[in-house]
């Protein structure tokens, strides 16, 4: 009977279960640092839950469809913690939603695809990727950030790096309206974009050696992948605090802060990236890498412009000079990674460079 009930209840299914009730136990008190750890465990449990049902969901839709809930579901919930956290806290509510974009666009563009660049390498050969479809997906990352967070430090029409209001009003409804034909043009019309390019005698997908899940276990992992999430972004915010603490305490800068939650909510994604390239699945990882970032625009500038408006708080979306060239060398660099269709050890490093940069302005501005 227990043998059959470890059976129906794995690791992967206890401990999101398990984080959820701690959640909800420790929401809105102040813990001690023996429950903190406890609950930081728990994260952990809960973000490798969540790259096991993300796979199982990818296996079963196949790609690109896979790694778009899994980078839809994440900016879903990473807007919401953003909300949460400037309705709760008014210490640099109107540039958190800036800075933790910022930071998940360094993390994926940088972090993510230099990481599973060198991960697929390291194994021999070179690491490919249809072109056409990390092209969009980059030149479409370039124009949203442009128009959400460089032209506002150029802008006259209000004082510092904001919008006035209808400017504020246009960038919202063109990020989102640029995300969704993002994906419309990944799920339907050009699903091929995106898509592992066929060397020379291959007739099969990157996922032909796995076996594809039932439609019934899909959509458990579905749920569950949902309950891993909302654990995810749940624990991060309880431990918030105690991440703020630990940031003064080291005399970092607050935006050291937007940087923490951002790679505690991308790390489902990062590790998912990885383990798909480890296993020769590059395609995933770079959709995985280009499309969290896109949605990190697409979907987190719309809901924080109501946000602004709603609550009443200037929303300050202009980088600053670094940050503005940080994100013109990854475009750059990005550019000329994807247009061969084909990366080596050589671009991995790079972008890991720039990601390691992007982290050391961070901590030393």
């Amino acid at each position: 009977m227990t043998g059959r009930l470890i059976d129906l209840l794995p690791w992967h299914r206890i401990v999101p279960l398990i984080a959820l009730v701690a959640l909800v136990v420790s929401w809105g008190r102040d813990l001690p640092m023996w429950w903190l750890t406890v609950l930081a465990v728990l994260l952990a449990g809960s973000v490798l839950a969540a790259v096991h049902h993300a796979e199982v969901i990818a296996l079963r839709v196949g790609e690109p469809y896979g790694s778009l809930v899994l980078a839809v579901a994440v900016t879903v919930i990473e807007v919401a913690l953003i909300v949460t956290l400037i309705s709760t806290s008014s210490k640099a509510s109107g540039s958190l939603a800036r800075d933790t974009v910022f930071a998940a666009l360094m993390i994926t563009c940088n972090g993510i695809v230099g990481a599973a660049i060198v991960v697929r390498t390291l194994r021999g050969g070179t690491a490919r990727f249809n072109a056409a479809g990390a092209g969009s997906g980059l030149a479409a990352i370039a124009a949203l950030a442009t128009l959400s967070l460089v032209l506002p430090t150029f802008t006259t029409s209000s004082a510092g790096p904001t919008f006035s209001t209808s400017q504020l009003a246009f960038a919202a409804i063109a990020a989102l309206v640029v995300y969704l034909l993002f994906v419309f043009v990944q799920t339907v019309r050009h699903r091929d974009y995106f898509l592992p390019p066929l060397v020379a005698g291959q007739s099969a997908s990157e996922d032909s050696h796995a076996d594809r899940p039932s439609g019934r276990v899909a959509l458990g992992s579905l749920a569950m992948l949902a309950v891993c999430l909302v654990g995810v972004v749940g624990l991060a915010k309880v431990t918030t605090p105690l991440i703020e603490s630990i940031v003064k305490g080291a005399g970092l800068p607050v935006t050291a802060v937007a940087v923490v939650i951002a790679l505690l909510v991308l790390l489902p994604e990062s590790i998912a990236a990885l383990r798909a390239a480890h296993r020769g699945r590059f395609q995933t990882s770079i959709n995985l890498a280009y499309g969290s970032a896109m949605a990190s625009i697409g979907l987190t500038i719309p809901t924080i412009a109501v946000a602004s408006w709603l609550l009443g708080f200037d929303l300050m979306l202009g980088l600053d000079p670094v940050e503005i060239t940080m994100l013109a060398i990854t475009v750059g660099v990005g550019i000329l990674t994807v247009t061969p269709g084909r990366a080596t050890l050589l671009q991995g490093g790079l972008h890991l460079t720039l990601f390691a940069g992007f982290l050391v302005l961070v901590v030393s501005p």
